[in-house]
Parts: C-alpha cells; structure tokens; sequence
C-alpha cells in the first residue's frame, strides 16, 4: 500500500469513527455531516470525497465483502463446493474486520430499524451484494447451479447472516466481536447444511 493510500485509509476510518462516536453521543438524525468532518478533523468538502451521503458512511465495507466473495468463488478448488466457498469468504471477511460484528456493527443494526433511510440504504446494499455473488457463483458452477438456485443459494447465506445479527445485536449491552463472529459463522453454516451435505439441495437437481 502506498503512503497515499494508508493516509485515504486512515482518514476515511477517522470519518467513520468520528461518525459513530457524535451518533451514539447525540443521535442519527441530530449529527450532521458537517459536525463528523469537523470531529475528523478534515472539511466538509472533503468528506463528500470519502462518502456520498450520511447513510453510506455507515456500511464502509459493504463492497469488501461482496468482493471477498468475488475472490472466494475465483479461487476455489476442484473439490469445493458453492456453500464452503461462500462459508470461506465469510470467515475471511471475519479474518481482516470487525466490520459486521463491532460497534459499528451494533450501532448499524439499530439504526436499520430505527431510520427510514438507512434501513433503505441496507436493503439496497443487501439486494445489490446478492445479486452479484449470485452471478458469479452460478458462472462458477454451472453444472449444480442455475441463476435461480444460485439466488436461492445466496440469499439463504446472506439471510442467515442478517437474521443472526440481528438476534445477535438486538441490544444495549456491549458484545463480544469473537464470540458474535462465531454465532453468525455457526447460524450461517446451519443454514447452508443442505447444499453442504448434498451440493444442492435433491429437490432443486435435476
């Protein structure tokens, strides 16, 4: 990594840090983006060269992880199935972030339920991710899977992400990153067991 891009990457973390600090202090709604530029100490100009909106700030990885998928799918071996490489993009994304599973993790989830626009913002993400690795993994493995079980396939994995975050996080109290990342890594894995045990699930071979 260049020396400019560690500086782009540690300016854009102070932003999001600044940002979940002022959010939980004073409230969604209540914290400007002027307000988190000043607190990271950079201009208002230059956030809007980071992040587009308030709402976006929130999901800072959201393309590292699809991407993460991308790679996973790339690099598979002859042996692997489409639910142990979407299992292993997980885990790797766990490896490198505490992005899903820290504080802002926490702070993100209850906004979702909380504020209209950044539930919107999620969904679109979600939506938009699921639709990507679908069609890299159905191009991947186009002898199991067609572009409806490769949906089907990842929107079970990225449910069951979703689903046990939100159990997970539904609270005030502090929690523990590891301990979340191995609840969600378990939850998702149940959810996959059948294409794990199977490739696909019999009903949807032919």
């Amino acid at each position: 990594m260049s020396l400019r891009d560690l500086k782009r990457r540690r300016t854009r973390q102070a932003i999001v840090e600044a940002a979940v600090e002022l959010i939980e202090r004073d409230g969604y709604e209540q914290t400007t983006i002027a307000d988190i530029a000043a607190a990271a100490e950079i201009g208002t100009r230059t956030f809007f060269g980071y992040f587009a909106t308030k709402e976006e700030l929130l999901f800072p990885e959201s393309d590292v992880r699809v991407s993460a998928a991308v790679r996973e799918i790339e690099a598979r071996g002859p042996g692997d199935g489409p639910a142990e490489v979407l299992l292993r993009a997980l885990q790797r994304v766990g490896d490198d972030s505490d992005d899903m599973t820290g504080r802002l993790a926490a702070l993100r989830m209850r906004l979702v339920r909380q504020v209209p626009a950044v539930r919107g913002r999620a969904l679109q993400i979600q939506l938009d991710a699921q639709q990507e690795i679908a069609r890299h993994l159905a191009a991947a493995f186009p002898d199991e899977l067609d572009a409806v079980t490769a949906a089907a396939l990842v929107g079970a994995f990225v449910g069951a992400v979703t689903g046990a975050l939100q159990a997970l996080l539904n609270t005030d109290e502090p929690q523990d990153p590891a301990e979340v990342r191995q609840a969600v890594e378990h939850a998702t894995g149940v959810a996959l067991r059948p294409w794990l045990a199977h490739g696909v699930p019999p009903s949807a071979r032919g």
